[in-house]
């Protein structure tokens, strides 16, 4: 059987997802146009959208479905 890594994370999953977005981007900038950039900038927006996903869903304005 094998073990499973316990990790404890230090910053939340919205931080992480900001600053992995933020990573691509700088990365994706510094990229010529094509495909690998669109690719680069697409997994920046993904991770974005996460963030603000985990956000609303976070909200203390969010109710349960009734």
């Amino acid at each position: 059987m094998t073990q499973r890594r316990k990790v404890k994370q230090t910053r939340s999953l919205e931080e992480r997802l900001a600053a992995q977005a933020a990573k691509l981007k700088d990365q994706a900038s510094q990229l010529p146009a094509g495909a690998a950039r669109e690719a680069l900038l697409r997994k920046a927006r993904l991770a974005e959208t996460g963030a603000l996903l985990i956000d609303w869903l976070t909200s203390p304005g969010l109710r349960a479905p009734e």
